[in-house]
């Protein structure tokens, strides 16, 4: 979990859930990562709420605050016309770094580098089914790498140039697509231009060797140094949707249908039999889903 202290609050409300649901059996470890380091409170009121064990981390600054190398000028352009223009977090900085961490550094933290699965957790986010199956050995046994519970889409003024970016780089790397791949989620018309979706990437269950492979590596460096992270307004969900997307075969992404998940306004909730065979509480018939064959 990405956190801040002040976001205390919602972290324990999120790891309750989470400890009830599923993790009580199962003992997890947690990892819990910061740009600044955490106090006295956050770690005592998180600590015990696991039997598992519990590290907390200082995010690197080079892997955090905005680089050298962006033209600040150029960014303050582009934060000041989205904030007029009222998109969401347009005009700040940290929301652009954390989008920029979790694309590209936050599997190579050394409190992370030691597990290869990892399960993405936010605060104030809801869990309404008891989860009685390890999800961790679900994916390794069935060979998955990118598990998810909604795909939504993303706002187009925050990503004008990123699918132009991402031809730059397929017209560079040809091999690195999968000849399998789920292009048909990601474009309507064979890959001439994006039609916004993505993976909600607040929730996340993946493999890491993917993102510390050498075809994710060279992309994201790829996209990074093009600055779009600061010039726009890039967001690790479409950026993670668009290479599993494109550099995995489809039968390599999960859906997470019988987790009922709710956060912000969008919620998942399992239908028929995966609502009742999940012991869920969330209503079935208030649930955000975005059917698209891939």
């Amino acid at each position: 979990m990405l956190a801040r202290n002040e976001d205390i609050e919602g972290v324990v409300d999120s790891m309750r859930q989470l400890e009830d649901r599923f993790n009580y059996k199962f003992s997890y470890p947690w990892v819990f990562l910061n740009d600044e380091p955490f106090n006295d409170e956050f770690m005592r009121r998180t600590s015990i709420l696991t039997r598992g064990n519990v590290s907390y981390g200082l995010i690197p600054q080079e892997h955090w605050v905005q680089p050298e190398w962006i033209d600040e000028h150029k960014a303050y352009a582009a934060r000041r016309q989205m904030m007029f223009d009222g998109i969401i977090y347009g005009s700040s900085v940290s929301y652009r770094n954390m989008c920029r961490f979790n694309s590209g550094f936050f599997y190579r933290h050394p409190l992370v580098q030691q597990y290869r699965y990892y399960w993405r957790v936010e605060p104030d986010v809801r869990f309404y089914c008891n989860i009685d199956y390890d999800p961790f050995l679900k994916m390794q046994d069935d060979g998955k790498v990118y598990g998810f519970t909604m795909a939504l889409k993303e706002l187009k003024k925050t990503i004008p140039t990123l699918w132009q970016t991402v031809r730059e780089y397929i017209g560079q790397n040809p091999d690195s697509i999968h000849p399998d791949n789920a292009l048909r989620f990601l474009s309507d018309d064979y890959g001439q231009s994006y039609n916004l979706c993505h993976f909600w990437s607040n929730f996340e269950i993946a493999d890491m060797e993917f993102w510390r492979g050498e075809t994710y590596t060279k992309f994201f460096e790829h996209l990074d140094r093009a600055g779009g992270f600061y010039y726009e307004r890039w967001g690790d969900a479409p950026i993670h949707s668009i290479a599993a997307g494109l550099f995995l075969p489809k039968e390599k992404l999960h859906f997470f249908s019988d987790v009922g998940y709710k956060h912000s306004v969008f919620q998942h909730c399992p239908q028929g039999e995966e609502h009742v065979r999940g012991r869920c509480w969330c209503n079935p018939q208030d649930n955000f889903g975005m059917s698209r064959r891939a």
